[in-house]
């Protein structure tokens, strides 16, 4: 206990803008744009904000909201799923349209049903025309409202929370909430709003291209002054982000203190960020804590050091972050999915060690996050590892992973017999670690209490045949104490080899050192001495 009230005191390593710029990275993937959007929208508004003479405190509210601006977009996912297909296409189109009542209402019919047959299509855009887009503006108000609860549980004032509910007024009072208009929108939102598309056409177009759309929203959309204090600094403005990644910038950039989360509050954020990545499609929602829960305990099961369980939750909380960057049109399909789909589907993990690839705290957890749909065949993704490069961490991380998943309805609930049958026949399939298996479904209430096991899953007799190996017996003579053919023993070897990861004897050996097996005989049956 005081070991872990130590580590809650200390720092994490990891700053706050660090963990809301790895959030912002899963908005980018959200909104069908290439990662750093919003990173270098934010410098664009950051910098813009201080050419006309924001102060610290205003700066540093403005950094947050332009990270966050988006962020809500994920919790109209279902719905804009159902209306226009593919979510992330239909935000990726969103920074095209002056989002006025009509051209906004012209988009959103033409977007409509998109891959769905004609009837459907057709159906939706009645519903738009006859309610006048009502779900999509509650849905816009949802969008606010859930961007501002995430920065209240970020720790972020009402300097942030504020201006995150006025991202869809415009300066002509002609969007949302209605009539709210002019200097009455916060400055913070103001900026956003312009540099938010800014960035998006400059990209695609150069400088030229993000000043026509500029001069074609300045009244309407955007503050005048604004577009027009951009447009005399535009080529210093775009010329200062960086030509390539622009997340080290983004961090070194952050205004104010820079606060480094601690240990006691690193949890609470990374499960900000579960929650952001859950909040996707209604069957998932709780999934990532409900993963970590199960992963945390079956590793204290298995005998994992404090640090390593520690690890593991927080790779688990984040396990899915990738989510963000798969339409709901594949997250929650109920028939099998097509080639194409599964194929993009497989990018989840790859995205998740992508976001999380920065700082190297971060990092770590990443590189486990990603082993949650690795099999020990070679048969998972996204780099299809196989048993010998999956530590026990990731091993358990896919078995709870695994159960969670079939447990929920997506697109079939299975009671938790059915899933821990399906679970058992994956790891007579190969592609599960058995000691993982029952260590999740013992935690899990689904298996009663079995013989000894030893780490990473090593029945009794792997242990014994272990000890034997670290003791410099050869293959003939581990047979002969056992009682065991010769190739069995060599079956044995190979499975333990497997299981710990390790590639030779010497560093079999070392394994059994560590997990203390030599000292351990009596729990796994005789045979086991000296030859």
């Amino acid at each position: 206990m005081e070991g872990e009230a130590a580590h809650r005191a200390v720092g994490s390593g990891i700053r706050l803008a660090e963990l809301v710029g790895t959030l912002s990275l899963a908005v980018d993937l959200g909104l069908g744009q290439p990662m750093e959007h919003v990173a270098r929208s934010a410098l664009l508004a950051t910098r813009l904000g201080e050419l006309i003479g924001l102060g610290p405190d205003d700066r540093a509210d403005l950094y947050y909201v332009a990270l966050l601006g988006w962020v809500g977009c994920i919790a109209d996912s279902p719905e804009s799923s159902r209306r226009f297909g593919d979510d992330i296409a239909y935000r990726a189109g969103v920074f095209d349209v002056d989002m006025a009542p009509l051209p906004f209402l012209g988009y959103l019919l033409r977007s409509a049903g998109s891959g769905s047959p004609a009837s459907r299509r057709l159906g939706t855009r009645a519903t738009l025309l006859a309610t006048g887009a009502a779900g999509v503006k509650a849905s816009l108000r949802t969008h606010c409202l859930v961007a501002a609860e995430f920065a209240g549980r970020l720790g972020l004032g009402a300097g942030v929370s504020g201006p995150l509910q006025q991202v869809f007024a415009r300066w002509d009072g002609r969007g949302l909430p209605a009539g709210l208009g002019g200097n009455r929108i916060a400055v913070a939102t103001r900026l956003w709003q312009l540099c938010d598309v800014l960035e998006v056409h400059h990209r695609r177009g150069g400088t030229a291209a993000a000043l026509a759309v500029a001069e074609a929203r300045r009244g309407t959309q955007c503050d005048p002054e604004l577009v027009a204090a951009f447009t005399r600094d535009a080529e210093e403005l775009f010329a200062a982000l960086p030509s390539g990644s622009a997340f080290e910038t983004l961090i070194d950039a952050e205004p104010g203190l820079h606060r480094e989360v601690t240990g006691a509050e690193l949890d609470p954020v990374l499960g900000v960020l579960a929650d952001y990545a859950d909040l996707k499609a209604p069957q998932l929602r709780g999934h990532s804590r409900a993963v970590a829960r199960l992963a945390q305990a079956a590793a204290r099961r298995l005998g994992l050091e404090d640090e390593q369980v520690r690890l593991l939750g927080r790779a688990a909380l984040l396990h899915d972050l990738g989510r963000t960057g798969i339409p709901n049109a594949i997250l929650e399909k109920e028939g099998t999915l097509g080639r194409a789909e599964a194929e993009r589907l497989r990018m989840l993990p790859y995205y998740t060690e992508r976001m999380l690839a920065r700082p190297a705290p971060l990092r770590e957890i990443g590189q486990l996050a990603a082993l949650a749909h690795e099999r020990l065949d070679g048969t998972g993704h996204h780099r299809g590892l196989n048993a010998t490069m999956i530590p026990l961490p990731g091993r358990i991380l896919a078995a709870a992973n695994e159960y969670q998943r079939l447990c929920e309805p997506r697109p079939v609930p299975h009671t938790a017999e059915q899933a821990a049958r399906l679970l058992v026949a994956q790891v007579a399939a190969g592609g599960l670690d058995a000691g993982a298996v029952d260590a999740v479904l013992a935690c899990a209430g689904q298996a009663p209490e079995r013989r000894p096991s030893g780490p990473a899953g090593l029945t009794a007799r792997e242990v014994q045949v272990l000890v034997l190996l670290a003791r410099g017996a050869s293959n003939r003579q581990i047979a002969a104490r056992l009682g065991i053919a010769p190739k069995t023993a060599g079956n044995h070897i190979e499975r333990i080899y497997a299981k710990a990861g390790v590639g030779s004897r010497a560093a079999a050996t070392l394994f059994a050192m560590r997990h203390g097996l030599l000292d351990r005989l009596q729990e796994f049956g005789d045979g086991v001495n000296a030859p």
